[in-house]
């Protein structure tokens, strides 16, 4: 389980050290640093999968995603509102009782006439533990330098590491470094979900070809065949549960037309189901996080952005229960601004995000020398 999520110089987080729980609820008001926090562990899960520069990219490239304050700001002296000094340097990492890894992005060390954008991999370190102590380091990464510690001493790596490829990437081999290759893999299965689309074109409205699906897709493109093989293969009583608790007296039905699912719910009252196609946003929404929350394949770290979104308040309690049962089997985060949501939670850590004057992302009531341990690696 993660215990600490850090964050150096992403857009409005100059600096923040979160402590984590098997179940923590980041709230705060609209602008205060909730979707920044969100995307951050989205850019380390694309490290793992050697994508991090590409989703720097889609931001806008590493300038638009660096911290946006002023450079008085980054002084802790009050802004006077001028220009601000550019910052070199973007830093994100995890931590739990047994391993923890960091990662820095800064500008290329290289001129080139392409690739302009993209930032490059100053530094990485794999270590045991919660905390970055020399003692506990087991792989590090100085440029294209990386070195790994095995039984007999520090091994370098060969060949170098390109700039744009991270250490999970190159040297996560189970022989040589079997830490970094299994949080690599423990990484590459965080689960994440943000504003599932509920229009009447959405994918969730449609037929699909079913197949055996553990993990409802992002899109929820196969809702029907992920709800279908819970209610197979997985806690079908859960899911009948969940169903009659959000939306009482209703039960889904999925149907097989020559391969290709669709779900129906049948509810209290009407002479015959309704597809999925004339199911209200709310319902639809619903579902989706049914299936994600019950999936037959639980994820080691399961990331809700905003899961309140189009729900009617009587379904919140609801999904509160259901986040509550995934911390069964996952380690949850839920982003939300929903009061009634987070109420719903009564054991989740709840972190409360504010802007200062300065545009800076702060932890509510977390003083200085509060929050946990946390060692960057150095250059």
């Amino acid at each position: 389980m993660l215990s600490v999520l850090a964050v150096d110089g992403y857009r409005s987080l100059r600096s923040l050290v979160l402590p984590l729980a098997p179940l923590t609820v980041v709230t705060g008001a609209n602008g205060s640093g909730k979707s920044s926090l969100y995307r951050s562990l989205r850019l380390l899960a694309a490290a793992s999968q050697d994508g991090a520069i590409g989703a720097l990219a889609q931001e806008g490239g590493l300038v638009s995603t660096l911290w946006a304050g002023t450079s008085t700001a980054l002084k802790g002296q009050p802004s006077s509102g001028g220009s601000r000094r550019p910052p070199v340097a973007l830093r994100m990492g995890v931590a739990g009782d047994d391993l923890g890894y960091s990662i820095e992005f800064g500008h290329p060390s290289t001129e080139s006439r392409s690739f302009i954008l993209d930032p490059e991999i100053k530094v990485e370190a794999v270590w045991n533990g919660p905390l970055l102590r020399p003692a506990s380091l087991l792989t590090e990464r100085r440029g294209p330098t990386a070195r790994v510690r095995t039984d007999e001493g520090w091994q370098r790596y060969e060949p170098t590491v390109p700039g744009w490829s991270s250490v999970l990437a190159e040297v996560a081999d189970p022989r040589l470094a079997p830490e970094v290759y299994a949080l690599r893999e423990r990484m590459r299965r965080w689960r994440f979900y943000d504003h599932v689309r509920t229009d009447q074109d959405a994918p969730a409205r449609q037929a699909r070809i079913g197949t055996r699906t553990p993990v409802v897709a992002s899109d929820g493109a196969d809702l029907a065949a992920a709800l279908q093989t819970i209610d197979e293969q997985g806690d079908s009583d859960a899911l009948a549960a969940a169903v009659d608790r959000g939306l009482p007296g209703s039960r889904i039905e999925v149907r097989d037309s020559g391969g290709r699912f669709e779900l129906h719910l049948r509810q209290p009252g009407l002479l015959r189901p309704l597809a999925a196609s004339e199911l209200s946003d709310g319902t639809l929404r619903y579902l989706l996080w049914v299936a994600a929350l019950l999936s037959t394949r639980p994820a080691p770290l399961l990331v809700l952005n905003e899961p309140e979104t189009s729900l009617h308040p009587a379904l919140l309690e609801p999904l509160g229960e259901l986040i509550a049962s995934a911390t069964r089997h996952s380690q949850v985060i839920v982003v939300s601004h929903s009061d009634a949501l987070v109420a719903s939670l009564p054991d989740a850590l709840v972190h409360e995000l504010e802007k200062t004057g300065e545009g800076e992302t702060r932890l509510v009531g977390q003083g200085m020398l509060d929050g946990p341990p946390w060692q960057w690696a150095s250059r």
